[in-house]
Parts: structure tokens; C-alpha cells; sequence
């Protein structure tokens, strides 16, 4: 029986909250035959991918397998194990030496290294375990069949991310919640509102080496610089004595860490929000923003003359308002109190856009700088307050 073994590991800090993930495939259609996550406390990216790798033939033996293939984005462990690098770290040998003695069981154990890209399943298992390993909450979600029986408001069709079935859906939706927060009249005024509000602390991320170098940065999980993490210790620390009712943060590694710092220093629980993840930038993604003028001038003069238009291969700003408003809402279910939101530029900006009833225009002439915060208020009758934006004192 031949299968193949996709593992992965990772670590939030190196060391830091650490787990692992495989998945053991059916070679003829890609079947996933068996899965497996766990996390495993204080450890080194190293130590955590080599727990994957373990894991997934450890599963493989289980069901009966002849011949493994192996594919991990770890070059360092296809390397050591296929017996081309020396295993120099101690702390590795033993585990390099289980991995080897459940290799034995096998008729052929091969090793291959792929792109991050396309380890994606494993991956998404040792993140899972990652988030487990450093307490993060990722909230359920609601089926489409659940969404439909919240209400009986017209839907039109979407016929993709960027069709204008989905954008006139996008306008549906805000009309029926501005109709379900009370008339427009009674949310426009000066004068002070009853209740408490929600204050939003929207904070993006800290410095990354894309940041820097003035690159495209979308779904690409960089990692923050070392003055990314000082300028998230730099937020937390002027949040210091506030209490926080959540830290919700997008999915990507430069967020988490950002958010993980915030909500350690005040105990906060993290609360992790996939549609809060930055847009995909598509083919531009880690490209500078000279390269993008110079290889793609017509496509980028499109982009910036429409919300509606995606870079290519990407996602447009319309379907990112989307999702951006789909996580608004489950802000407001928090209903008062204080709730960091840690995300990215686009995000962000279209969640202040709303908050400012204001045109595209905003989305270019708006500046967030790394760990910059903004403050908004949202009151329960549906008001909005926007305080302060691209605060940047604490750093």
C-alpha cells in the first residue's frame, strides 16, 4: 500500500507555543486517509516539525503501509533525513532517530521538500495545534444553511469575489443592518448617547521585513522584525491597567504574534478571525511597490481606479468589505467593553471607511503605520464614533 505522508511543524517564538500536523494521502486522488495534530508546549520549529513528521508515519504504519512518500517544507528535515545534512543539534538526534526507526517498518521511506504552498493541509493542522499550545480560541462558524435561517432578506446571486451579485449583496447587507440598529435619523447626532459603547482599539500589526522594504504583503505569514515585536510590546504597554473583554486577530503569524503580546500583558483571551486576514494580493505578493509599477502599470492603474478590480490572481477590495463586514458584526455581539482588533492595512482602513461613512478615496489617502491604533466607538443603537486614527505616540 503506498501512501503519502504531508507533515508540518511550527513554533510562535521559536521557542515558543509550538505543534504539529500531518495527513496521511491515497497517491491515486489525493484522499486524506488520516490526520494528525498536536500541540506540544515550549519548543523550537524543529523540534515541531519533526514531531509532525513522526506523527504521519507513525499514522502511516498504522494502516498498513508498504511505501511512504514523504513531503515536508522543513529543508532541514528532508535533508537529515534523506542523510545529506548532519544532525549537529542534539537536541534533534533522538528525534531524528524515532523518525528513522519508524521508517524501518516500511519497504521504501522517500523524502521530498515542497513550498510552503502546497503544504497546505499540514499546515493548517500544526497551526491549529500552535493556537492550541498558546490558548487562542478560533470561533465556530455558522454553515450557510444557518445563515440563511437568520432572516428572509432578499439575496442576490454571487457569482464570485468580485461579480456584482456579490457587491449589490454587500449593499443589501448594510441597508438591512442600518434598518436593524433603528431608522437612519436616530443615529445621527452630537448629542450624548444612553448605554455604553463598544470601543474597537484597531491596531495593525507590528514591522515585518516586507514592511520595510516596502513590499506587497498579503497572505504571505511573515514574521514581525524584532522592532515589530518592541512596537507590539510598545502597544501592550500602553494598554497597560486597561481591561480587555478579547484580543481578535487575523490568522496570519505577524497578527497573532502582535495580538499575543497585547492580551499576555492584561490577560485577554484571543480570539482569532479568519476574515480579518489581509488581502490577497495575487501575483503582486511580495513584490515592491516599484516592481508592481514597473511590470504591471496598466493592471495597477485599474486596481486604483476601482475597488471592484483585483490585482491579478488576487482578491479585490469589494470582496474584502465583504468578509471585513461579516467580522464588524461579530464585534458588536461583544456589546460593550474593550476589544483589540488586530489586523492588516486593508482591513483596517475598511472598517474605518465604514465608521466615517466615507468614499474609496479614503482607502488611498489613509496612512496606518505598523502598530498604529485607531479607536471606535459603536454604540448599541447603532451609532458610530470614530476617536482617533493611526495613533502612533505609544512607538
Amino acid at each position: 500500500m503506498r501512501v503519502i505522508v504531508e507533515a508540518d511543524g511550527g513554533s510562535r517564538g521559536n521557542p515558543g507555543p509550538a505543534g504539529y500536523g500531518a495527513v496521511v494521502l491515497d497517491p491515486a486522488d489525493s484522499q486524506v486517509l488520516a490526520e494528525r495534530s498536536e500541540s506540544i508546549g515550549t519548543a523550537t520549529n524543529n523540534v515541531a516539525e519533526y514531531g509532525g513528521l513522526i506523527a504521519g508515519l507513525r499514522a502511516a504504519a498504522e494502516l498498513g503501509a508498504t511505501h511512504v512518500e514523504v513531503r515536508m517544507d522543513s529543508k532541514l528535515v528532508v535533508e537529515q533525513m534523506s542523510g545529506r545534512w548532519q544532525i549537529k543539534n542534539a537536541g534533534l538526534r533522538p528525534l531524528a532517530a524515532q523518525a528513522a526507526d519508524l521508517a524501518r517498518r516500511f519497504t521504501a521511506v522517500s523524502y521530498s521538500w515542497i513550498p510552503r504552498e502546497r503544504n497546505t493541509r499540514a499546515d493548517a493542522l500544526a497551526n491549529r495545534a500552535m493556537d492550541s499550545a498558546a490558548g487562542i480560541v478560533r470561533p465556530e462558524r455558522a454553515s450557510p444553511q444557518e445563515n440563511d435561517a437568520e432572516g428572509d432578506l432578499p439575496r442576490p446571486p454571487l457569482a464570485g469575489p468580485d461579480s456584482a451579485g456579490r457587491i449589490a449583496a454587500r449593499k443589501v447587507a448594510a441597508d438591512a443592518a442600518l434598518l436593524a440598529r433603528g431608522a437612519a435619523g436616530a443615529i445621527r447626532s452630537w448629542e450624548p448617547r444612553g448605554g455604553t459603547p463598544l470601543r474597537l482599539l484597531l491596531v495593525r500589526h507590528g514591522e515585518t521585513t516586507r514592511t520595510a522594504e516596502r513590499r506587497y504583503s498579503g497572505r504571505g505569514d511573515v514574521p514581525l522584525t524584532e522592532r515589530g515585536l518592541a512596537q507590539a510590546r510598545a502597544v501592550a504597554a500602553r494598554l497597560a491597567g486597561v481591561p480587555l473583554a478579547a484580543v481578535v486577530t487575523s490568522p496570519l503569524e505577524r497578527c497573532v504574534r502582535t495580538a499575543e503580546v497585547i492580551a499576555l500583558a492584561e490577560r485577554a483571551p484571543i480570539v482569532v478571525d479568519e476574515d480579518l486576514v489581509e488581502c490577497d494580493f495575487g501575483e503582486w505578493e511580495g513584490l515592491t511597490f516599484r516592481d508592481v509599477r514597473e511590470r504591471y502599470p496598466t493592471e495597477l492603474e485599474t486596481w486604483l481606479g476601482s475597488t471592484a478590480v483585483a490585482p491579478p490572481g488576487g482578491e479585490s477590495l469589494d470582496a474584502v468589505a465583504v468578509r471585513v463586514d461579516r467580522a464588524v458584526e461579530r464585534l458588536r455581539a461583544h456589546g460593550s467593553g474593550v476589544v483589540v482588533v488586530v489586523s492588516h492595512v486593508s482591513p483596517l482602513k475598511l472598517i474605518l471607511r465604514e465608521a466615517l461613512a466615507a468614499g474609496d478615496a479614503f482607502l488611498y489617502r489613509c496612512h496606518l503605520d505598523p502598530a498604529g491604533m485607531s479607536t471606535v466607538d459603536m454604540w448599541p443603537d447603532g451609532a458610530v464614533s470614530v476617536r482617533s486614527v493611526n495613533d502612533t505616540s505609544h512607538v
